[in-house]
C-alpha cells in the first residue's frame, strides 16, 4: 500500500515556480550525447544543470522558496544544511535578496563547495555529526536567531522549483521515453516526477541511487521508510541514510523504478561525460550515466532517454584523483 502524501507540490505549483524563477536562472539546454549513446545502449540526451548559474540544479528550488517569503521573513535571514549545492543555491538567493544566510555543512563537504558558499557571502559552520544531529543544530540556531529554515528536499516549494526541470525536458525533448534522475534526499525526483506524470504519464521516471546508500531502494522493498547506516560514497551529494519524509510518498506514487549504481560505474559515468560530452560532472551528477553504462537500468537501442546532470561543483584536485594522471579517457 502506498503511503499517504504529507506535503507535496502540485503541477500548478511547478508551473508557478517556472514563472517566478525564470528571470533569475539559466534554462539549461538538452544535449544529444551521441558519442556516449552506443555504450549506453539507447538514444541518449543530457540535461546539464552543471551549466546552471551556481553550477547545480539546487538554485531553482532555493530561489522558488525564497521568492515566496514575506519581507519580514527575508529580513530575518535564512539557514539550512546541505552537502554543498543547496548551500550555494540558497546563498545566491540570499545575496540577491540582500539578506544573511548561515549554512551548517558536514565536515566532509568538498572544499570547492565550501569555498563557493562563502564566496557568495554566507556564514558556514562545519559540523561533525550525522544528518539528524546536523539538522537538530540547524533548528536550534534558527530558534535562537529567528532565521527562516529552508530545507533542501523536504520543503514542497523547493520540490516545485526542481520540478521545473521536468517541464523543460518535456518541452525541449517531446519524444522522451525515459528520464533518469539522481536520487539523494528526494527533492529533485519528487518535483520532476510530479511534473512528468501530470503532463506525460507514460514517460518512465527512474531514480538512480548509490549502491552504498540504498535508502529509497531498500525502503521500497520493505514498504516503509527505513534508516540505514551512513556509508561513504564518492557521490557525496547523494549520501543520505533515510528517505525524506515528504519526498517518500511522492516517489512511491510517481517514480517507476529505483536502481542501484556501484562506485566504479559512477566514476565511469564521470569519465564518459568528460571525454565524450566535454562536460565536468560531480559524481552525484554522473550516476545516471553510470547506471546506463553498468546495465543497472534496462533500455532499448531505439529508446529516447534523458539523463539529468545535477551539478558540476567538484574541485580540480578531486577530479585529478579520480581520473588519474592520464586523464578522463583512461
Amino acid at each position: 500500500m502506498q503511503p499517504d502524501l504529507t506535503e507535496a507540490p502540485t503541477l500548478q505549483d511547478i508551473l508557478a515556480a517556472r514563472t517566478r524563477i525564470a528571470p533569475h536562472i539559466r534554462r539549461t539546454p538538452i544535449l544529444h550525447a551521441d558519442r556516449i549513446a552506443p555504450a549506453a545502449g539507447c538514444r541518449l540526451y543530457l540535461k546539464p544543470e552543471t551549466l546552471q548559474v551556481t553550477g547545480a540544479f539546487k538554485l531553482r528550488g532555493a530561489l522558488n522558496t525564497a521568492l515566496q517569503l514575506s519581507p519580514e521573513q527575508i529580513a530575518r535571514g535564512f539557514i539550512s544544511s546541505s552537502s554543498g549545492n543547496h548551500a550555494q543555491g540558497l546563498s545566491y538567493a540570499a545575496r540577491m535578496l540582500g539578506t544573511k544566510v548561515l549554512l551548517v555543512l558536514p565536515v566532509g563537504t568538498p572544499a570547492l563547495k565550501v569555498e563557493n558558499t562563502r564566496a557568495l557571502g554566507a556564514e558556514v559552520i562545519l559540523f561533525d555529526g550525522d544528518n539528524a544531529a546536523r539538522w537538530r543544530e540547524v533548528y536550534r540556531i534558527a530558534a535562537e536567531n529567528g532565521y527562516e529554515v529552508i530545507h533542501g528536499f523536504e520543503d514542497p516549494r523547493v520540490m516545485a522549483g526542481q520540478g521545473t526541470i521536468g517541464c523543460e525536458i518535456l518541452e525541449d525533448l517531446p519524444e522522451v521515453e525515459t528520464v533518469l534522475v539522481p536520487l539523494g534526499g528526494g527533492g529533485l525526483i519528487s518535483g520532476v516526477a510530479t511534473a512528468i506524470k501530470a503532463l506525460r504519464p507514460k514517460v518512465r521516471v527512474v531514480g538512480c541511487e548509490p549502491a552504498l546508500t540504498p535508502k529509497y531502494h531498500r525502503s521500497r522493498a520493505e514498504g516503509r521508510r527505513v534508516s540505514l547506516p551512513l556509508r561513504d560514497t564518492i557521490a557525496d551529494g547523494l549520501r543520505i541514510s533515510v528517505p525524506g519524509r515528504n519526498p517518500w510518498p511522492i516517489i512511491e506514487r510517481h517514480v517507476d523504478e529505483i536502481v542501484l549504481v556501484g562506485e566504479e560505474d559512477i566514476v565511469a559515468g564521470m569519465k564518459a561525460l568528460a571525454s565524450d560530452a566535454k562536460l565536468i560532472a560531480e559524481p552525484a551528477a554522473a550516476i545516471a550515466i553510470g547506471a546506463l553504462l553498468g546495465g543497472a537500468v534496462s533500455v532499448r537501442p531505439d529508446e529516447t532517454v534523458c539523463a539529468i546532470l545535477t551539478g558540476g561543483n567538484w574541485g580540480l584536485a578531486d577530479l585529478a584523483r579520480v581520473f588519474g594522471a592520464s586523464g578522463p579517457g583512461s
